[in-house]
């Protein structure tokens, strides 16, 4: 945590007498000692103290949303973008409670966050007050920790123990609630202040003895995986993971959440495991017979059916996070710790280990080598004349390259993103994965491209998504912020569609938006763009597609958004259908893999 020294006397080698401060210029010279450099936000009532106080700050950005939501997601793409964390402000009662979504959206993902909220005056707090909500009560199994501040001489305090509990251990998001008496009240304002977090003292460093078991399981097993997670984003370690990667030859699956975490393009890479995973990822970790989980939580997402999946695996589970290790899958070896110190620890291990007492993986590796054969990833041109979402995502990664960011909203198209854009680099994917926050995407963006202004950052969204949150479209252009927008406007609210195809009989019940071809087109997203100050494009032949990505990345001015009127009858493929086992894979619609699991009675066959 940045920390300040107290300055000293140097006639009499005494502590100066403590500067007095507003609270509000408490939370302000907090924020500036803890490095904060930007922030997002929204004013009202109850937090109008802070803002008059933030008015005169020349190191502190704040960037005015048009929603709290749209703060929220802003300071997660901001975090998520750059591994520092993100920071957004709202007032009381409805400008607090619009934050919750965001906040659940970081405490899912990981995302190191701080919300800071105004409260009424602390003599009304109880009463109902006018905008008034308990917002502590609220936030607190969304949040690691939610604190009430009502004295001005505890903010220090409170805020530097946020900015330790959201960036150390598992990260995730804090809010910090303050009475607007606490902002207008003055108190002698001490830095560096004394943390006290009793009970809280996450562990970094793995026992030794917990290293060598894994490192002996590996060196048996025959079909080893490394399942990647978001986790080993957060903790910085995909130097390490490529390491101890090449140094074992075990294959690798990167989840929805670590995305880039190892290479897209590295011989070792199966792809995304999950529901809408490659064949051979998914396939892999079915028919595994040891499981190396690195920041990964077993989540349905990834298993399907949860006792179907990996049946012959041994696993070992490695998670910053105590209460993540077996909550789902029993874990043959916990080890609790960092993964970036736990990587380092168990390559050491491997290390020591003579090559001949190590497994052969050959035929494991033919096996895996076959199935990325014949199950590439790839996708059926629409028969209905209209553009394929996956041809025009694909494009926009080959035509922007692997140094850009892409914030994805959630439905079809982000699973598009994330199969077809190549990841070569952490940091590069946005999304909201645990909570699937639609909404999330042109706000993320917006945040991402604060904290990397020399970087392009597109926002892949649904037409669905783009409708809840387009209003920061306004922050973008008022505050110089050229993200860019790629629609994918299925006229429809696509994944809900592809299950009412697939599984309800084709009854496509309140799932029209009326957005894209031979529709009313409300609205019309090129005339929306062009109300908001930006460019507006609209694609509707193939021929049209690398030109108008093309203008996108020439254009720095504003922002572009782009509507690329798709088919609404694609859908994402592969699937695991929720509910079953991943033995169920279809790779295409009706067309299942028939594959052989060692030592198990199980086909591919839908059952």
């Amino acid at each position: 945590m940045p920390t300040e020294a107290t300055p000293l006397s140097a006639a009499a080698g005494t502590r100066r007498t403590p500067e007095v401060l507003t609270g509000s210029g408490a939370v302000l010279r907090t924020l500036e000692h803890l490095g904060i450099t930007d922030v997002f936000g929204l004013p009202g009532g109850a937090i109008i103290p802070f803002y008059d106080e933030l008015m005169a700050s020349t190191t502190i950005r704040h960037v005015l949303v048009r929603h709290e939501q749209g703060a929220g997601h802003a300071a997660e793409g901001y975090a998520s973008a750059s591994g520092k964390v993100g920071v957004a402000i709202a007032t009381s009662g409805p400008g607090a409670t619009n934050l919750v979504t965001a906040i659940a959206d970081a405490y899912m993902d990981s995302v190191p966050f701080i919300a800071i909220t105004g409260q009424v005056f602390s003599t009304l707090m109880g009463t109902d007050a006018f905008q008034e909500a308990d917002i502590v009560g609220i936030t607190m199994p969304i949040t690691k920790h939610s604190f009430l501040v009502t004295d001005p001489a505890d903010i220090p305090a409170t805020l530097a123990a946020a900015y330790q509990i959201a960036t150390t251990g598992r990260p995730g998001p804090v809010l910090v609630d303050i009475t607007k008496d606490a902002q207008q009240k003055s108190a002698p304002y001490v830095w560096p202040p004394k943390i006290d977090l009793p009970g809280y003292r996450p562990v970094t460093k793995a026992h030794g003895k917990q290293i060598a078991a894994a490192a002996q399981l590996l060196a048996a097993s025959e079909r080893p995986v490394l399942y990647v997670g978001g986790g080993v984003v957060r903790s910085g370690a995909t130097a390490e993971l490529l390491r101890f990667a090449e140094a074992t030859g075990a294959p690798v699956v990167t989840t929805l959440m670590a995305r880039g975490a190892f290479p897209d393009s590295h011989q070792q890479h199966l792809g995304m495991p999950g529901m809408h995973g490659t064949v051979p990822a998914v396939l892999g970790l079915q028919d595994s017979d040891l499981i190396i989980a690195l920041g990964a939580r077993f989540d349905d997402r990834v298993t399907g059916k949860a006792d179907e999946f990996a049946p012959h695996a041994k696993v070992v589970h490695v998670d910053i996070d105590p209460a993540e290790i077996s909550k789902i899958r029993f874990a043959d070896v916990p080890i609790v710790g960092d993964a970036k110190e736990v990587l380092a620890d168990l390559l050491d291990a491997w290390d020591g280990i003579p090559a001949a007492d190590r497994a052969d993986t050959s035929a494991w590796w033919q096996k895996l080598e076959q199935l990325r054969k014949d199950f590439p990833l790839g996708f059926a041109e629409p028969t209905d004349g209209l553009l394929a979402p996956q041809a025009i995502i694909r494009r926009i990664g080959e035509l922007t390259g692997p140094e850009a960011i892409y914030a994805s909203g959630v439905g079809q198209h982000q699973m598009w993103s994330a199969q077809f854009i190549q990841y070569e680099r952490p940091h590069a994917w946005l999304n909201s994965g645990g909570a699937g926050t639609m909404g999330y995407s042109v706000p993320a963006a917006m945040g991402a491209k604060v904290a990397e202004p020399d970087r392009v950052v597109w926002a892949i969204d649904g037409d669905g998504c783009f409708q809840m949150t387009n209003q920061e479209l306004a922050t973008c252009v008022i505050n110089d912020i050229p993200i860019k927008v790629a629609v994918i406007n299925n006229s429809s609210l696509g994944m809900v569609r592809q299950w009412q195809t697939l599984f309800y009989d084709g009854r496509h019940s309140f799932t029209d938006l009326e957005t894209g071809h031979q529709t009313r087109r409300v609205p019309d997203f090129v005339k929306l763009a062009d109300a908001y100050g930006a460019l507006g494009i609209r694609v509707e032949r193939a021929d049209q597609v690398d030109d108008a990505i093309k203008l996108a990345l020439e254009t720095n001015d504003r922002p572009v958004v782009i509507d690329f009127v798709v088919s609404r009858d694609s859908m994402v493929w592969p699937m695991v259908p929720q509910g079953v086992g991943n033995s169920s894979i279809e790779y295409a619609r009706d067309h299942a893999p028939s594959w052989d699991v060692e030592d198990a009675d199980m086909t591919g066959d839908p059952a």
